[in-house]
């Protein structure tokens, strides 16, 4: 059986050291230009063709600082943009404080590509069945952009403009992932269903981050992953459980309004809208079962 190996494409290589650099090449290049980190969605993408093929990609891993993890206890988390997935599943400062993200890490491809990919790489690709995506916006994520004309943080919920869309411009190269300080008593979970656990994209994704007091759910931010083009909240079942007495009727009332927000594809092979729907249903009331009711 013959086997045929498509070539990478031609494009000239740019290998960088500072951060002032890299916005130097992003003003001059612009559209022309692609920033590799990874490389571990890129370089699959130049194969295939599945993206237009730049004149010149911009290597960034040189650049010493961006792959920091800083934990302030009253501050937040600040994620760099070359931080490994790896480096987040490992960190026993995430362990402690945003276990959430490792559960996300750990369950992202095979430990070869964890060690390879970077976790702010994962979201600028801006696939719905991204695992990190989900897990950050339920704890509230911002990311923080830089242009040689200044700098912008914009929330996760707002960065996502469609599949393989975010609001970055061209000149702009995302610097780190903020996540703020989690409330007292906040706990979270991320729950991944998929037929091969981290093999495989998601089928479906769900992150849950709430905190609950005294029995009431003071605060609770639900996040849904491969059921609509972009990863996003489900902001009216969240209403849906704030500031009441939590119970099994009120946990399954927002599982089910949670699924009022799904818009899956309809042309999918991996799985019907029908079947996602009703596994939103179920790993929803599984998670706000974990952290809810153990609150």
């Amino acid at each position: 059986m013959a086997v045929f190996y498509r070539r990478l494409p031609k494009f000239k290589y740019v290998h960088l050291e500072t951060t002032d650099d890299a916005f130097a090449c992003l003003a001059e290049y612009g559209e022309r230009a692609r920033l590799l980190a990874g490389g571990t969605d890129l370089i699959p993408q130049l194969k295939q063709r599945e993206i237009p093929i730049p004149e010149y990609v911009i290597d960034i891993k040189g650049i010493p600082g961006l792959g920091a993890i800083m934990y302030d206890p009253g501050y937040g988390l600040k994620i760099g943009a070359l931080t490994t997935i790896s480096a987040i599943e490992k960190s026993p400062v995430l362990r402690e404080h945003y276990p959430i993200l490792v559960q996300a890490a750990s369950s992202m491809a095979s430990p070869q590509i964890r060690n390879r990919g970077t976790f702010a790489g994962n979201i600028c690709n801006a696939v719905s069945s991204a695992d990190s995506a989900p897990a950050l916006l339920a704890m509230g994520a911002k990311v923080v952009l830089q242009a040689l004309t200044g700098v912008r943080i914009i929330p996760l919920d707002k960065f996502f403009k469609g599949p393989r869309q975010t609001v970055m411009q061209k000149d702009e190269m995302l610097l780190h992932i903020f996540i703020p300080a989690p409330a007292p008593y906040t706990k979270g979970v991320y729950l991944k269903l998929s037929p091969r656990h981290s093999m495989d994209l998601a089928v479906v994704g769900v992150a849950v981050a709430a905190s609950c007091e005294n029995g009431i759910c003071t605060d609770a931010k639900i996040a849904l992953g491969a059921v609509a083009p972009t990863s996003i909240r489900a902001t009216k079942a969240e209403q849906v459980l704030r500031g009441r007495r939590v119970s099994p009727e009120l946990i399954d009332e927002a599982a089910r309004t949670a699924v009022d927000h799904c818009n899956p594809r309809l042309d999918s092979h991996r799985a019907s809208p029908e079947y996602r729907r009703d596994m939103v249903y179920v790993l929803t009331r599984r998670a706000l079962g974990q952290v809810l009711q153990a609150g």
